[in-house]
């Protein structure tokens, strides 16, 4: 099967994977074709933008600029794992990713298959791994359902928390939490006190 998704990555397809949250619909994010058939997919809205997913701190700083100087700390001690990480997008990012905005998402998911093939395809786009406004797909079987196809991808509805990342914004002066999930400021102060974070 590995081959097989391996196969359909490199042609430009999709494929189905788990994260440590919910199943996520991965393709090739430099590629802007594959990019469009997850948009089709997905019947997601053009200007809602997609994270870079990647595999190390080295690819964070290959496609961002400005980058606070806690964001080593808060790599090492977060991810992979349940955060996704706001930065200010730099030109190497495709438009096609980020739907023309200034910043960009970074998420590092925690299950080893899908690191690999992030490590070997380099960034992969992964939203979530349903029909857009839908409750996210927690077991394979929904998700097959939704797409109302046979769609590769690795089955694995055990690992899954069913809980969204935590969105840390960090492109402005403070940091901000956009959307609340398994990592919370708490967690985030605890083990880097030094981060300032905007007042609510």
């Amino acid at each position: 099967m590995m081959e097989k998704i391996k196969q359909e990555l490199e042609k430009g397809g999709a494929v189905v994977l788990p994260t440590e949250t919910v199943y996520g619909l991965f393709a090739k994010a430099l590629d802007e074709k594959a990019v469009d058939h997850v948009y089709q997919l997905k019947r997601r809205p053009r200007d809602k933008a997609l994270n870079l997913n990647v595999a190390s701190l080295a690819d964070i700083l290959n496609f961002s600029k400005n980058q606070p100087p806690y964001l080593q700390q808060l790599v090492e001690k977060f991810l992979p794992g349940p955060l996704t990480i706001i930065l200010k997008a730099n030109d190497k990012v495709p438009d096609w990713v980020n739907s023309d905005l200034t910043t960009v998402g970074f998420r590092m998911p925690n299950y080893p298959v899908t690191l690999e093939l992030i490590r070997e395809f380099g960034p992969l786009i992964g939203p979530s791994a349903n029909i857009s406004g839908q409750a996210s797909g927690v077991t394979f079987k929904e998700i097959l359902k939704d797409f109302d196809q046979e769609v590769l991808g690795v089955e694995d509805d055990a690992y899954l928390t069913g809980q969204d990342s935590t969105i840390l914004d960090l492109s402005g002066s403070k940091a901000r939490i956009l959307r609340q999930g398994a990592v919370t400021k708490e967690d985030i102060l605890a083990k880097i006190p030094v981060i300032p974070f905007e007042e609510v």
